[in-house]
């Protein structure tokens, strides 16, 4: 059965490439050596060293597959398309005024490369949801944790 997609756009599988390759290539190595080392150093004391390497282990081959596993199946964004868009589209980037008349600006992207802080929202995000397919000057209500949250959006890009 295939995957679902994974929508990134260029940067952010690029982002990810780079992530891989310096898993595999340097923490891969690092976290080997470590689990030899305290294998060597086999007392009770190093036992917990010896677990924390295999812990560690775990999480960098866990990573590794998850990262595989969506670069095998991105869908990349066609940014230049979302950016010419009259309507919000994955790929967007989407300036909003509230209730509170304060302007904000969210670029759409895929899960992968949600980050909030950086004004990257998910399409899945509540917000991101209720953006897609808005044009300018259209409002948009999206119930949030803290409460109804009212936007109109005054410019795609």
């Amino acid at each position: 059965m295939a995957e679902k997609p994974v929508l990134l756009t260029k940067e952010g599988l690029a982002k990810l490439e780079k992530e891989l390759a310096e898993l595999t290539t340097v923490r891969r190595v690092e976290v080997a050596e470590r689990i030899r080392q305290s294998k060597e150093l086999a007392s009770a004391q190093n036992n917990a060293e010896y677990d924390d390497a295999k812990n560690e282990q775990a999480f960098v081959e866990g990573r590794i597959l998850t990262i595989e596993t969506m670069v095998k199946d991105a869908s990349i964004i066609d940014e230049e398309k979302a950016h010419r868009a009259s309507k919000v589209q994955i790929g967007s980037t989407v300036s909003v005024v509230g209730a509170d008349k304060k302007t904000q600006q969210f670029t759409i992207v895929g899960a992968p490369e949600a980050d909030p802080k950086e004004g990257k929202i998910s399409h899945e995000s509540p917000v991101g949801l209720a953006l897609l397919g808005k044009r300018v000057g259209d409002e948009v209500k999206v119930n949030a944790p803290k409460g109804a949250l009212r936007f109109t959006v005054t410019k795609i890009s």
